[in-house]
């Protein structure tokens, strides 16, 4: 059986202790999970030498992930993504939310539920290891209507599938968009991923206007630089997308159930990842705006994040 195991990773600013869960399945593949946030801090694997490998983008201390909203491996609530100019209107009530990008409302807002503490609680069953988080994000945090109760479970298995299950429930009518932020680098991080290879099961894709808000069209991916449904590696076409890869892309699917959306190939080391979800769409981000400043340059990760 995969093993969990948790270990004290500080204290808030207000004195609340975070803490990291550790699993780890019997290939040597291990997830870290925080309780701030709750958050992917971390994924890596033994390469052929025995030396560990980070696949994902993570930081170094609590203070880096309390300090600023990085989003790095975090769950993204209530609302992944951007919302025009903040604005809403449900059940015939206008809303405004916090505009925390540029004009617009991106990921949750000023304290999105990347910056929230969670209760957790470690599950072991059927051969998985599991790590269970919830949190009640109240009514009006945020300026969202209704008290949404939310939780986020990680698993991770012996066939190396790390699954995120998400279940929220309301009060009150509220948009609800969860997903997880981590950003990927099967090359080990620090390195490129324009060399990785992509493919996305979808032929079409939601066109953005210049702060990144769909335009309300949808756009056939075949014969432009959004084509992946063939493997094309990340930066093959990336100088032809003003800004780098930052889209919905529509999935290809039949049905309700779990469909295989992407699948991403690095030829120098060999490792392959497939994104599987429940969800009609996935977006497909490039990493272009990391600066440096967060222990990266642009451009060196990727995110995949599946959207409703």
């Amino acid at each position: 059986m995969p093993t969990i195991t948790k270990a004290a990773f500080g204290e808030t600013k207000e004195g609340a202790p975070v803490d990291l869960y550790h699993l780890e399945n019997k290939h040597g593949l291990k997830a870290q999970i925080m309780t701030f946030g709750a958050t992917l801090r971390l994924m890596s694997l033994p390469n052929e030498q025995g030396e560990t490998v980070n696949i994902t983008l993570s930081r170094e201390s609590l203070d880096q992930y309390t300090s600023e909203s990085c989003y790095f491996g975090a769950t993204i609530g209530r609302v992944g993504n951007r919302i025009a100019r903040g604005q809403f209107t449900l059940e015939g009530v206008d809303y405004q939310l916090a505009t925390n990008n540029n004009r617009n409302h991106l990921h949750g807002g000023n304290v999105g539920f990347d910056r929230k503490l969670w209760s957790a609680e470690p599950l072991e069953l059927d051969g998985e290891s599991s790590v269970r988080l919830w949190r009640t994000s109240p009514d009006g945090e945020e300026g969202y209507p209704g008290a949404l109760q939310v939780e986020v479970i990680y698993t991770l298995s012996n066939d190396n599938t790390l699954r995120i299950a998400y279940q929220a429930t309301t009060d009150r009518t509220t948009p609800v968009n969860l997903t997880n932020h981590a950003f990927w680098n099967l090359a080990g991080a620090g390195n490129s991923v324009l060399d990785h290879e992509l493919t996305l099961h979808a032929k079409t894709y939601l066109p953005v206007d210049e702060t990144l808000i769909p335009t309300g069209d949808r756009a056939a991916v075949a014969g432009t630089p959004m084509d992946f449904t063939h493997s094309h590696a990340i930066g093959e076409r990336i100088e032809q997308i003003p800004g780098g890869y930052d889209h919905c892309y529509i999935l290809d699917r039949e049905g309700l159930g779990l469909s295989l959306a992407a699948e991403l190939f690095d030829p120098k080391s060999g490792r392959r990842m497939t994104v599987a979800t429940t969800e009609p769409g996935i977006q497909f981000y490039s990493g272009n705006f990391l600066d440096g400043s967060q222990a990266q340059t642009a451009r060196r990760l990727t995110n995949m994040a599946q959207s409703a």
